[in-house]
Formats: structure tokens, C-alpha cells, sequence
């Protein structure tokens, strides 16, 4: 395809040409003869004329090209000690089986499917037994509380539900069955039956009448396997609620015509990965990567996709992603930088990692927050490979800026995810809406269209997509994030635009002084929050958390890293205040909840949050900033 800029240029000065040539890459029922309708903005549709499968590309069109014996996807579970390969062959046949099953349970084109169950084979089988008969799947978070799952079983209304008897912890089971009944008890929806996946581990009681045991159906659903069923590129494939949602729930829609193309395009390209590599996100089914990057993309472009039941510490240790990557010889890593400063916190010399064998590994992919300078360079220096940084959201599916691995891999800035992805129109604007100059920071927002596979509304509520996402510059899509692109085109993105602190008239992003603090030796992690100050307005106040074996003094600690941030940054950010903690509060996909802490010090009554990963650890926080006054 070129260089980058010519591919990049390409894109944004004939998105209709350019879409339409990468739409080659799908088997289509009937072919896209136009790419782009924009006849109702800012309500774009891609491939409006076009009908196809998803399920189809994924699976069926690699068996009959001869590729039924290569492995689809690997399970592996140190939680229970279980590992399973299933070939494209195999995997075909689970899936039209349990696609049999949801057309004899009343599942019909357009129908949603709710789908409550951890990371096991049985949730990629669901998802795109979904996408085989074009019902519409909801992944939800295996789990999220009962209430939480209750509020999207009714805003999604499914047909039925799909779940499992128990979640496997490192240190614990969860019981998801309680969970689902709870959740049936509160909402208004009553799905006509729920299925669920007996574990050994933990069997489930079950309603008569209404549960359905999965082993049980699928015996049935291989006498009666599931057609592929035609449908619009323009219809959905999957709803998926954003993380941190409170009331209503926010859900993004993904198209199935669109999201097919990104997903076939955006693999090789991005992730420098296709056909016959073996690729492993180490997410979860339930967050939009473990959507586009566990299942979708490495299925569509017949990759060997990894499926992992563990975390990245405690199964059994700080080596456990080396073994996954070792045993199963990964080409390509993607994970969260929150899952590398947790192995780096119990492990900070990497030690572990010189225990297995990871030459096969090219590419550390890292995303779903922003990469500190520090963790991309313990993460290079330990590794020996590209640590390569992707900035994206749930909303768009796939990356906006990366460093194309596939194209033309640029030089590495530590702290930028690199340059916009081609099809992405990216620009910073100020509170205006006039474009900045290089260097200076402002609203990072994307120039309407926005590509194939992104949002094109939001379940149910056309007006909330336009109010949330496109009202506050005309023509843009406001990512939330701030951020500036430098002289070279890098995109720099700093966190949320609420991470903006206000230190005396001075406008102060978090990360920028979160970068600062990281490059301690000490620093594991850590987050700067502003809190109410009555003379300066806001004063930003650093939680830290030391790496393992760390022995500082902590007041020797604070000296040292203010000295750093009025060094680095100045003494215009007013840094005096660090405190040494046992953990952040974080949501189950990793990300710091800043927005929480910062409400918790300027003495607003939080909820926890329904994603959070460990409620103990806000309550600590709480008590802390408490304690020490910050409320006032």
C-alpha cells in the first residue's frame, strides 16, 4: 500500500475509494457498489448497498479455502489448569451447533442475545453464533453486580441470556448463576430462557422452566447446526455498554459491514499480524478489545487467537504472560499498561522473564490508558522488542493513532501512541473549535466521518449519540481526551480533558505530571489527582504505589519527587502533596479512576462504580483523603 502518508493522505482525501478497495478484503453475499452514505449527517453509513456474514468471514470462508485444520483459537486457563485448542474446523462446528440452539430457543435475525459468562471457550462460541443468525449480541462483564447486569438486560430487552455457573478468580470462584437470577428478579425484561455452562468447579441451581443446561442443548444444536443468515452491512452486529456507566447505560452500536472491513484492515496493518501468526490480547470478551482483537479481527484475517483465563500476577506469578507467550509461541502481545506495572511492581527486575523462551515475540502492544515514559522503558529494556503504544476508545473500535507495524513502523516517542491511523482526520482543537498549533494542548476531536467500524449511534438513542459525542464542536467528534500533535505529527494524548487542573489560572494536564513522578526508580504507579484549594483554586495531590521490595523513606520520597515535577514541569504546578498507598482504584479493564478520587477529595458523595475492579481499595482511598482534610 505505499508509505504511510501516501496510505494516510489517501484516506482522508478519498475515504469512498479507499474504503471501498479495503473492502476486497471481506467476502460479501452482495458486493458494496458504493462505500460512503452521507445523506443524513452526522448519521454516516458505510457500505449501505451491501449484505454479508460476519460469522462467515470469520469462521466458514477459512474452512472451505482449505484452512480447517489450523488452529483458531488456543484456551488457556492456569486458574483451572485446562488448555484446549479448537481448529477453524472446530470451532465452526461449536458455533453453528450453539447458532442451531439459539434459532430453537425463538433467537430470529435482529434479536438480541445478552451473554453474562467469563473467559471460556463457551463466550467466543455465543458471540459469534449471534453474528451465524444475525441476532445482535451484548457482551456484559462477567461479573458486574446484579443491578448493573438488570439495566442492561432491559435497556438490550434480549431474547435470552447466556451465562455460566461461576467465574474462576485466582483466589476465589464467583458465582455468576446468583448473579443472573438476582438480576431477572429486578429488571422489567424477562428473557424467554437462560443457558447456561455448567463448570465443574461450581455447579449452578436451575429455574424449571426457563434454564436450559448448555451441554445438554448442544448435544441437540450438532443434529440441527445453523445456516449463515444474510444481512445488511449496515445492521448491527453487537451492542457493547461503555465501562463507568451510571443510570441508563450508554451502548455502542458496531455495524456488521463496517466493523468487518476495520477489523480485516486493521490487524495486519496496525498490529503487523494475519493469516497463520498467532496473536494474543490478553483482555476479556467483555471490554470492546476483547470484541475487535480477541475474537473478531484474528478470526476474519484467520490468525491463531490466544484465549487466557489469569491475570497477568497470581497465575501463579509475575512470569505468567511470558509462559502464555512462550508455550503457545505468540507473535504479538497486546495488553494494558496496568497489567505490565503490576508484573513490574512483584518482578521490577523482570527476573521471570529470562525463564522462558520469548523469541518469538516481535511486538509488545500496550493500550487502554496512557503509556508512562517508564513502563515503555522497563517494558523495551526487559523484552528487547518494539513497546508499541495505541491510543483508541470502545467508541471507535479500533485504533485512531498508532504506530503501523504492517505499513511503515516510525520511530518510537515514548509517552505517544505515534500518528493517526489512515481513515482517522484528527485534530486538536481549542474551546473554540479552532485548530492549535503544534505543541499545544487542546480537545483532541475527529473530523467528521469518522471511518468503518466506529460508532454510528447509540443503541436506541440517536439523540444522546449527537449530545454526547458530536454537539460540542459541528462537524467533530469529541473523543473526551486532551491532548497536542508535535512538529512531526506524533499525537500526544494526556487523559481525559476533566484531567485538566487548574493550579492559579495555570492550566496543568495530570498525565503530564503523572509522567514526571513515574520516572522515580521506586514509583510502580501512580495518579495525580486535582483537589479544591480556597487560594489557588486546585492543587494537584500525587498517589503512589512503590514497586515490590521498594524501601524508601516516605517523606525523603515526597522531597524527591517534588524536586522532580518542579524541575520538569515548575513551580507554577504548586507539587507538595504525595502520599504512599497500597493500590489505585481501578476498573476491571485497568483504567485509574481519577474522576472518582477527585470528586471523593472535593467531599462529593461517590458511588462505587459498578466496573471497579477492587471496592476495598476506593475505600481506603476515600478514608485517606478524608482523613487528611482534602474534603474541605
Amino acid at each position: 500500500m505505499g508509505t504511510y502518508r501516501e496510505t494516510y493522505d489517501r484516506s482522508i482525501a478519498d475515504p469512498e475509494g479507499f474504503w471501498l478497495e479495503q473492502a476486497a478484503r471481506v467476502d460479501w453475499i452482495r458486493k458494496p457498489q458504493r462505500a460512503l452514505d452521507d445523506a443524513n449527517p452526522p448519521f454516516y453509513r458505510w457500505f449501505p448497498d451491501a449484505t454479508l456474514n460476519t460469522c462467515f468471514n470469520a469462521l466458514d470462508r477459512h474452512v472451505v479455502r482449505g484452512a480447517g485444520d489450523r488452529a483458531a483459537l488456543v484456551y488457556d486457563s492456569p486458574v483451572t489448569g485446562s488448555r484446549r485448542t479448537y481448529t477453524y474446523a472446530e470451532l465452526l462446528g461449536e458455533v453453528a451447533a450453539f447458532a442451531g440452539v439459539l434459532h430453537t430457543l425463538g433467537v430470529a435475525k435482529g434479536d438480541r442475545v445478552v451473554i453474562y459468562l467469563p473467559m471460556i471457550p463457551e463466550a467466543v462460541i455465543a458471540m459469534l453464533a449471534c453474528a451465524r443468525i444475525g441476532a445482535v449480541h451484548s457482551v456484559v462483564f462477567g461479573g458486574f453486580a446484579p443491578q448493573e447486569l438488570a439495566v442492561r438486560i432491559d435497556d438490550a430487552r434480549p431474547t435470552v441470556l447466556v451465562t455460566a455457573s461461576c467465574g474462576i478468580e485466582p483466589t476465589r470462584t464467583v458465582e455468576y448463576k446468583p448473579f443472573v437470577d438476582r438480576a431477572l428478579e429486578l429488571a422489567e425484561h424477562a428473557p424467554a430462557a437462560v443457558v447456561v455452562k455448567q463448570r465443574p468447579q461450581l455447579a449452578a441451581s436451575m429455574v424449571d422452566g426457563r434454564d436450559i443446561d448448555w451441554d445438554v442443548a448442544m448435544r441437540a444444536g450438532r443434529t440441527d447446526p445453523a445456516a449463515v443468515v444474510e444481512v445488511a452491512a449496515t445492521d448491527p452486529l453487537y451492542v457493547l455498554y461503555t465501562s463507568g456507566t451510571t443510570g441508563r447505560p450508554k451502548g455502542i452500536v458496531r455495524d456488521n459491514g463496517g466493523h468487518a472491513v476495520a477489523m480485516a484492515w486493521s490487524l495486519p496493518h496496525v498490529y503487523g499480524c494475519d493469516a497463520g501468526d498467532v496473536w494474543w490480547a490478553a483482555s476479556d470478551v467483555g471490554w470492546v478489545v476483547g470484541h475487535s482483537y480477541i475474537v473478531y479481527a484474528p478470526l476474519i484475517c484467520g490468525a491463531t487467537t490466544v484465549l487466557y483465563e489469569g491475570k497477568p500476577v497470581g497465575t501463579p506469578d509475575a512470569g505468567a504472560f511470558w509462559r502464555v507467550v512462550a508455550d503457545h509461541r505468540v507473535k504479538a502481545l497486546f495488553t494494558a499498561p496496568t497489567a505490565v506495572r503490576a508484573i513490574k511492581k512483584e518482578d521490577p527486575e523482570g527476573l521471570l522473564v529470562r525463564e522462558h523462551d520469548l523469541s518469538c515475540l516481535e511486538t509488545l502492544f500496550l493500550a487502554g490508558e496512557r503509556l508512562d515514559p517508564d513502563t515503555y522503558h522497563w517494558a523495551t529494556d526487559r523484552l528487547g522488542v518494539p513497546v508499541v503504544d495505541n491510543w483508541w476508545q470502545t467508541e471507535t473500535g479500533w485504533p485512531i493513532a498508532a504506530n503501523l507495524r504492517g505499513l511503515e513502523a516510525m520511530p518510537i516517542k515514548p509517552g505517544s501512541p505515534s500518528v493517526a491511523v489512515p481513515g482517522y482526520d484528527v485534530t486538536v482543537l481549542d474551546t473554540d473549535g479552532t485548530p492549535v498549533p503544534p505543541g499545544t494542548e487542546g480537545a483532541i476531536c475527529l473530523r467528521l466521518p469518522l471511518p468503518p467500524g466506529t460508532l454510528p449511534t447509540l443503541w436506541g438513542d440517536d439523540d444522546r449519540y449527537v449530545a454526547s459525542y458530536l454537539s460540542t464542536h459541528e462537524g467533530h467528534y469529541l473523543s473526551g481526551d486532551g491532548g497536542y500533535v508535535d512538529e512531526d505529527g506524533y499525537l500526544f494524548v494526556m487523559g481525559r480533558t476533566d484531567d485538566v487542573i487548574n493550579v492559579a489560572g495555570h492550566r496543568l494536564s495530570t498525565g503530564s505530571l503523572e509522567a514526571v513522578i513515574a520516572q522515580h526508580p521506586a514509583v510502580a504507579e501512580c495518579a495525580v489527582i486535582g483537589v479544591a484549594d480556597t487560594l489557588k483554586g486546585q492543587l494537584p495531590r500525587g498517589l503512589v504505589v512503590l514497586k515490590a521490595g521498594a524501601e524508601v523513606d516516605p517523606d525523603r520520597l515526597r522531597e524527591e519527587l517534588v524536586g522532580m515535577v518542579r524541575s520538569q514541569i515548575g513551580a507554577v504546578a504548586s507539587f507538595r502533596d504525595v502520599e504512599v498507598v497500597g493500590g489505585l482504584p481501578k476498573t476491571r479493564s485497568g483504567k485509574i479512576l481519577r474522576r472518582t478520587m477527585r470528586e471523593i477529595a472535593d467531599g462529593k458523595d461517590v458511588a462505587v462504580p459498578s466496573t471497579i475492579e477492587d471496592p476495598q481499595v476506593l475505600d481506603d482511598i476515600r478514608i485517606l483523603l478524608r482523613r487528611d482534610g482534602s474534603a474541605s
